[in-house]
């Protein structure tokens, strides 16, 4: 599993290129190749995450479900990136969903976060609904979804790395993610509720 966090004013066409984009800085990066690693992550219940040794590296994986009851109805198996703010940004991870296949099948990016009760999370699950494969908000009331376009949802296939990115843009508040294919967004919103972010979160 790999984590990068890109800042800077341009668009990133190739995932995991061996040079920076141009105007891009590299502010984050994760390889999880040793256990230590999850220690960079704030997590909402540490009992429920663990390192896990893959064939080609390491991986944080969520192992059981956590004990943290939001305030608002919300995800809540999370984990953030520590003592970091974003402002414009591109993040590019590696990306597997190990439970069982149903429409809920998903994993989350959060973005935006300013506490528990104000931040973004882009959700990506195999089928669309109200409540699944989209961009959401949450300010001070359950999540409320605020994607301009979405697909139908992605296939997240049996043990399979997916590459995944999410671009954010604080001047006009576009957002936009990635899957597997660099050159067509899966989902889009503009919102400016929410300004720099401190830290990414990522969820299964």
């Amino acid at each position: 599993m790999k984590l990068t966090v890109i800042v800077g004013f341009a668009t990133v066409w190739q995932l995991f290129a061996a040079d920076l984009p141009k105007a891009y800085i590299l502010l984050y990066e994760q390889s999880f190749d040793k256990p230590e690693s999850v220690s960079a992550f704030q997590i909402t219940d540490p009992k429920a995450w663990k390192y896990s040794k893959e064939e080609t590296g390491g991986s944080l994986e969520l192992a059981d479900q956590s004990k943290y009851t939001p305030a608002y109805r919300s995800p809540f198996n999370i984990a953030l990136i520590k003592e970091k703010t974003f402002g414009d940004f591109v993040v590019e991870a590696e990306l597997k969903q190990t439970g069982k296949e149903y429409g809920h099948r998903d994993m989350c990016l959060f973005f935006g976060f300013q506490d528990p009760n104000h931040f973004y999370y882009a959700h990506i699950a195999t089928k669309a609904d109200e409540h699944a494969h989209n961009i959401f908000i949450v300010n001070e009331k359950p999540r409320v979804k605020i994607a301009k376009t979405t697909t139908g949802g992605v296939n997240w296939g049996l043990e399979i790395w997916h590459k995944v990115r999410l671009e954010r843009k604080l001047s006009d508040g576009t957002v936009k993610v990635y899957f597997d294919d660099m050159t067509l967004p899966i989902m889009t919103a503009e919102d400016k509720t929410f300004g720099a972010l401190r830290g990414l979160r990522l969820i299964r």
